[in-house]
């Protein structure tokens, strides 16, 4: 069996390959799906769901979301169908098994490791790049299969009308547009707070 190029570490290195894991024992693939009800009092109105997930295996449960800061990962683990270390806009749904795996414990950390490299927080993008697509491509490296069409339905409907995208707030969308947002305010504060009355 072969595995994407990004997952084996050069000869040269002294590393092992990633191999899939022979002693018959094969972990559970679950993915976990949390309801984003801040964002779907707004779209609920049009039919879709926004919905955040993280898949859980070995006891742990990673994700991916967006922060400011150029160069780092945008992976993070929590403990599975945790709510409230997510925050307080977000509320477990439902889980789902997707499959098993083969990979062991410290195989699915290298490949964590791997993927945090192109899911950065920085390139986070509600529609294009989210925590469902990094759901996504860490269920088919593990096991094969991709997270049902209806947890990404609204970056999917955006794809396929434009104008969605344009409908939601531009902070909603990436990091850095909310980075900017919280800074304006705070900067419109602190002049409120300084002018002369």
């Amino acid at each position: 069996m072969s595995f994407p190029s990004c997952f084996r570490t050069p000869k040269d290195s002294g590393s092992e390959e990633l191999i899939p894991n022979n002693m018959g024992t094969r972990e559970p693939v679950i993915l976990n799906v949390y309801d984003m009800y801040w964002i779907n009092e707004y779209t609920s109105t049009i039919g879709l769901g926004v919905f955040h997930s993280g898949v859980e295996i070995y006891g742990t449960e990673f994700a991916f979301g967006g922060h400011p800061f150029p160069g780092f990962t945008g992976v993070f683990e929590i403990h599975p169908r945790s709510h409230l270390e997510l925050g307080e806009h977000f509320r477990f749904r439902q889980s789902i098994q997707i499959g098993y795996t083969d990979f062991t414990a410290e195989d699915v950390r290298r490949i964590i490791a791997e993927l945090g490299k192109q899911f950065r927080g920085d390139r986070y993008h509600l529609i294009n790049n989210n925590c469902n697509h990094f759901s996504s491509a860490l269920t088919q490296i593990l096991c094969g299969q991709e997270i049902p069409n209806w947890v990404n339905r609204l970056a999917h409907f955006s794809s396929c009308v434009p104008f969605l995208q344009r409908c939601l707030p531009r902070e909603w969308l990436t990091p850095n547009a909310l980075q900017q947002s919280i800074t304006g305010v705070i900067q419109h504060e602190r002049d409120s707070d300084t002018s002369p009355l």
